[in-house]
C-alpha cells in the first residue's frame, strides 16, 4: 500500500513494532513503544521507494489488521502521511492523505474465487509527483 510522507522514515525499510490502543470517542489510535493497559501488538513492514518534490513514497505492508494502523505507527516515528492532521501533519492543501489501497486481494466470499481489484493513484497535490510510477 503507497504512502506519500513529508519527513523521511528513519531507515530506508524497517518493521515497525508498536502497542496500539483505540479511542472510540476520539475516532483516534495512540501508539506506545511497549505494551499497555488495553493496547494491541501492531506490526508493518515500509519500504522507502522514491523522493521526489521534498515528499517520501513508502510502500507499506500491515503485519497486523489495527485501527489507524498505518496512521499511527508512521506518525510514531517521525513520518505523518502527507493530509494527515489527526496524526500530525501540519496543512492540508488536498483535503485528503497520501495513503492508497492501490491493490486488494481477497478471496470471494460466496464463489471463494481469489480477487484482486487495482485502483490507479489518484491525481491529487500529494500523488502527483508520482503518478509516472503508476
Amino acid at each position: 500500500m503507497p504512502a506519500v510522507t513529508a519527513n523521511a522514515p528513519p531507515n530506508e525499510s524497517d518493521t515497525l513494532t508498536h502497542w496500539l490502543r483505540k479511542n472510540r470517542k476520539k475516532n483516534r489510535t495512540t501508539s506506545f513503544h511497549r505494551e499497555a493497559k488495553g493496547s494491541k501488538l501492531s506490526q508493518l513492514d515500509y519500504s522507502l521507494i522514491m523522493v521526489r518534490n521534498r515528499k517520501f513514497l513508502l510502500e507499506v505492508i500491515p503485519l497486523t489488521g489495527r485501527a489507524h494502523q498505518i496512521r499511527a505507527q508512521l506518525s510514531a516515528v517521525g513520518c505523518p502521511i502527507a493530509g494527515d492532521v489527526k496524526y500530525g501533519y501540519r496543512g492540508n492543501p488536498a483535503r485528503a492523505i497520501g495513503l492508497h489501497a492501490q491493490r486488494l486481494h481477497f478471496e470471494h466470499p460466496v464463489k471463494k474465487e481469489s480477487l484482486t481489484i487495482e485502483a490507479p493513484l489518484p491525481s491529487t497535490p500529494y500523488w502527483k509527483p508520482f503518478l509516472d510510477l503508476a
